[in-house]
């Protein structure tokens, strides 16, 4: 618990760095800034694991436990690097703000997944343990619909 928790932290503060402009990440490698690539390596684990994750889950039981740990730090540093990305965005000047829609559904999905998977891993929270999973599988999907309009609206087909 300690190290997600840690991990937490880590991203909370390498937001404030972004916003405050201490961590620079608006320069380009390739025909993208850093904090795009950042975000879409961690679309892409989470877009791609996730499902890996689930299927073994239940057809392979007893691979369960590995399986958790990489799904949660994966899954952790995954939104370390789309929050790096969000904020990057959200601290640009007024007169080039981009269009949050999209964004700020996905941000809102991945606070969602990170939040009930850290109460259900690790606050023991069994009462309520089937609320929970309905939220955390809800934003999954909601995660998951929401990036392919964002990518098409990224690209100017929608």
């Amino acid at each position: 618990m300690w190290l997600a928790a840690l991990v937490l932290i880590s991203t909370a503060v390498l937001m404030w760095a972004v916003a405050a402009r201490v961590l620079i990440l608006h320069w380009k490698i390739g025909d993208e800034y850093v904090h795009h690539w950042l975000s879409i390596a961690g679309v892409l684990f989470v877009g791609v694991y996730t499902p890996i994750y689930a299927y073994f889950k239940r057809r392979k039981p007893m691979s369960t436990p590995r399986l958790l740990k990489v799904h949660v730090f994966g899954n952790l540093l995954s939104f370390t690097s789309v929050s790096l990305h969000f904020t990057q965005q959200i601290t640009r000047p007024p007169q080039a703000y981009p269009d949050l829609g999209t964004g700020i559904v996905l941000y809102a999905a991945m606070l969602a997944m990170v939040g009930t998977g850290f109460a259900q891993r690790y606050l023991g929270v069994r009462g309520i343990y089937t609320s929970l999973r309905f939220v955390h599988v809800g934003a999954a999907v909601t995660f998951y619909f929401t990036i392919l309009v964002h990518v098409l609206h990224g690209f100017g087909i929608i």
